[in-house]
Order: structure tokens, then C-alpha cells, then sequence
């Protein structure tokens, strides 16, 4: 069975590009040769949409889409967390969910997580790899077993860090932050102490192969990510990042469908750039950024950081956006870290589709934007993008004035009836309609 890439390019529409191309309001042809260029993904392994994947796309002619990242530690595995942070996201909207799980039984919490999970959902397979052994040990055996057990539950994009090089290591000397990746430290430490070549880069099409079996999507992991922003656009960066432009079209002509990862900690002048040369070297794959945080300092409120960067990022060429929560830097997070997470990350994309004139991008934020002025509080809580919050900060504000809930079309809640512009605006507005002022 052919992947989507492959129906894609042989001229044929898919009920995937169907589903993708309603919910964007597209044509499906548009949506195909997106796709069949590169310039688009529809990560949907072909297991999970038997089950309850909703396809989504994601690609620079869509609107941007925004990823959650869950998982346990070694120090806390509850599957009941992890499931009750994936439904915080979802409810906020997050349009993909990755399991970055280091501890407890991996295979059923990534089991109990997919079985519930409607949205494209990834994980980074190396890291089970070294579950019961050291980095040393794993070979190319290990490495195939896992990602086709993985394949087999359903998982449908994986991050691959194929693009970190032996010979990129040197490059490193003058960094402040080091190798930030995890999956990206234990490949070089792998490389060091067999003093060879990157073992994911040297066994690249095998894995092409397997994936392609399953329609499994690379995001080829950016090991060399700056995690500081002394550290970005630097040489080693854009070294892999021309690595990953040549695996870019390796897997393609395999079949894959294929994203690749960007930086996590990028000045804010320096976004721009970033995202052009990823577009120019990777002949315009999805680029999926982590933040970028634009500063280093906003430990707490990182997710701010985070959003910041994000809309510029998204803006300048990035299609998909992974969220940064308040607890990044400090521990993981909680249910209500990763809802203030999703939050700001889709505030950000929403931010960037409206700047880039998508069509439609803007109703939402009218039709909130009439009810506000109309004082109609049932519309504009619902068109909040985090209703159930705004909800909750309103009845606050009822409760501080001994009211259960303002009246309709009166008054607002910060000003007080007397003070309310929007209450007085809609005075000055029937007096022009009255013609008691002349137009």
C-alpha cells in the first residue's frame, strides 16, 4: 500500500487530502500537489487512521499547527497524568501530541495514549532504545525492533536525529549551551565511544524502508539545536541543518512523507533568517520549530518567550509550532502547564495565519469582536480560545461586584456602568442612527 507521498505524486487524492483539504477549506487538488512536492504532510500512519486519527496537514499553504509534547521520566510515570495532560491539550485545541516517555512500561502508557488519542501523535524513538541498557550497546538491530514495534502501535511521525554528524562534534567547542537534544546527546556520545559515524545517518535507508511500510513520517530531529541564544545560527547548527536538507530528499525519494525540526532559542532578529535557510536547503519541507524562545531568562513564564519567537517564526516560514510551557527549564509539567502551553502556542500561530492574510484566518476574531461590542457575553466567551478560562475570569468579576452574571448588553465588567465606553459607544451609535448627530 502506498504512502502519501506516493498517492500524492502519482496525480491521485486520498480521503486523507480530502479531510485535510474541508478543514482548511481548500480544494483537494491544491492539497495533493502540496503534498506531492514535499511541501506538505499528512502524518497518518496507516494503523492509527483505521482507528480514530482525524488527519491533519501541515504545511505552509495551511494554517499553523501546534504540538504538545507529554511523557514520563524515571521519577514519574503515571499513565492517568499523562493521559489527563493530553486531554488539556486537546481540549485547548493542540493539533498534534508527542510522547517523549523515559520512564515506566513505554510501550503501554505510548498504547493507552494512542487509544485515545484523535490527533497525529509522535514520539522519539532512540529513547526506548536505551531503556534496560546503556548507549553503547545499541546497534542496528535494536534500533529497527523498536521503531517497528512502535510503527505497529500506530505512531505516526518519528524524530529521527540522523543529521548530527561525527564530523560536527568539533564544532561545538565554542558553544555556551552544548548539545540541548537528548536524543542528540546520546547519538554523540554513541559516535565517541565507537568512534564512528552516526549510526541513524548510516543506516538511513533501512529505516526510509520501514517507515514507508507503515507511512510513518520523519521530523528529522535538529540534535545541534541552539538551547541558548549565544548559541544560535552558529556553524554547527547549520551544518546539520544542511544534513538534514540531503536526508530531506533522500526520504522522499523513498516514499516518506517528511518535516524537519528547528531551533529552540533563536534572537528575535535572527528568526527570519533561520527559517528562510531552512526553506532554501530543504527545498520547503515543513519546518517544525520548538519555540523559538527569543530569550533565555523567562524561566516561569517561558511559554511567553516561547510564543513570541513562535509567531514569528510561523510567519517567516515555519508550518508547525511545539509549544513551551511555564515549567520549561524547571521540571515537567502538569495538566494546567500544558494547557497554559497549547494556549500560547495556538495564540501564536493564530497570530501568524492573520498576518499572512489566510483566508478566513480573521472571522473568528471579528465575530468575537461584534459580540464584545455588543456587549453579548454568551458569543464572546465562546469564541475565546480558551473558553473554559475566560469563563472563569468572568464570573470572577460578577462575584467582585455581588452580581451572578452582568446584564446583557448593559455594561462590561471592568469599567462599571457608568465608566463602560462600550455601554456609551452604544449610545453615541443610536444617536447617529437617530440622526441626533449629523454624519
Amino acid at each position: 500500500m502506498a504512502t502519501q507521498l506516493q498517492i500524492a505524486k502519482s496525480g491521485q487524492i486520498s480521503n486523507e487530502v480530502k479531510f485535510v483539504a474541508k478543514a482548511e477549506g481548500l480544494e483537494s487538488e491544491f492539497v495533493r500537489s502540496e503534498l506531492a512536492v514535499g511541501r506538505l504532510v499528512i502524518p497518518a500512519n496507516k494503523l492509527h487512521i483505521k482507528t480514530n486519527l482525524k488527519p491533519v496537514g501541515i504545511g505552509r499553504a495551511l494554517t499553523v499547527k501546534v504540538n504538545a509534547n507529554i511523557g514520563t521520566s524515571t521519577e514519574r510515570h503515571s499513565v492517568e497524568i499523562e493521559m489527563e495532560k493530553m486531554q488539556a491539550a486537546l481540549e485547548v485545541g493542540a493539533d498534534a501530541i508527542m510522547d517523549l516517555s523515559t520512564g515506566g512500561d513505554l510501550d503501554d502508557t505510548r498504547a493507552k495514549l494512542l487509544s485515545a488519542c484523535p490527533v497525529p501523535f509522535g514520539t522519539v524513538p532512540i529513547y526506548q532504545t536505551i531503556i534496560g541498557r546503556s548507549v553503547e550497546e545499541i546497534d542496528s538491530k535494536i534500533i529497527l525492533e523498536v521503531l517497528q514495534k512502535q510503527a505497529e502501535q500506530g505512531v505516526d511521525f518519528f524524530t529521527i536525529h540522523a543529521g548530527l554528524l561525527r564530523e560536527h562534534l568539533p564544532l561545538l567547542k565554542n558553544r555556551v549551551a552544548g548539545i540541548v537534544s537528548r536524543g542528540g546527546a546520546l547519538l554523540a556520545k554513541w559516535m565517541l565511544y565507537h568512534n564512528k559515524q552516526n549510526i541513524l545517518y548510516e543506516m538511513f535507508d533501512d529505516i526510509c524502508d520501514l517507515l514507508a511500510e507503515y507511512d510513518v513520517s520523519f521530523s528529522l530531529g535538529d540534535g545541534l539545536r541552539p538551547g541558548a541564544i549565544a548559541d544560535a545560527t552558529d556553524e554547527a547548527q547549520l551544518a546539520e541543518l544542511k544534513t538534514l536538507g540531503e536526508l530531506t530528499q533522500r526520504a522522499q525519494e523513498k516514499g516518506c512523507q517528511v518535516m524537519v525540526e528547528g531551533p529552540g532559542h533563536v534572537p528575535y532578529g535572527e528568526i527570519q533568517y533561520n527559517m528562510e535557510i531552512q526553506n532554501e536547503l530543504c527545498n520547503g519541507a515543513p519546518f517544525y520549530v520548538l519555540g523559538p524562545l527569543v530569550t533565555d531568562i523567562g524561566a516561569g513564564y517561558d511559554h511567553i518567550t516561547s510564543a513570541i519567537g513562535g509567531a514569528a517564526a510561523a510567519f517567516y516560514g515555519a508550518s508547525f509550532l511545539c509549544y513551551v510551557t511555564p515549567r520549561e527549564h524547571l521540571g515537567l509539567p502538569n495538566a494546567d502547564d500544558v494547557r497554559a502551553g497549547v494556549v500560547a502556542t495556538k495564540i501564536a500561530g493564530h497570530a501568524a495565519d492573520i498576518a499572512r492574510g489566510l483566508k478566513g484566518a480573521a472571522d473568528r476574531d471579528r465575530k468575537l469582536s461584534i459580540a464584545r461590542s455588543n456587549l453579548d457575553w454568551k458569543t464572546h466567551l465562546a469564541e475565546c480560545l480558551d473558553s473554559k478560562t475566560a469563563e472563569k475570569m468572568y464570573r470572577q468579576a460578577c462575584e467582585q461586584i455581588g452580581v451572578e452574571e452582568l446584564p446583557s448588553a448593559d455594561y462590561c465588567t471592568m469599567c462599571g456602568r457608568d465608566w463602560c465606553s462600550v455601554r456609551t459607544n452604544k449610545e453615541i451609535r443610536e444617536a447617529i442612527a437617530n440622526k441626533k448627530i449629523d454624519s
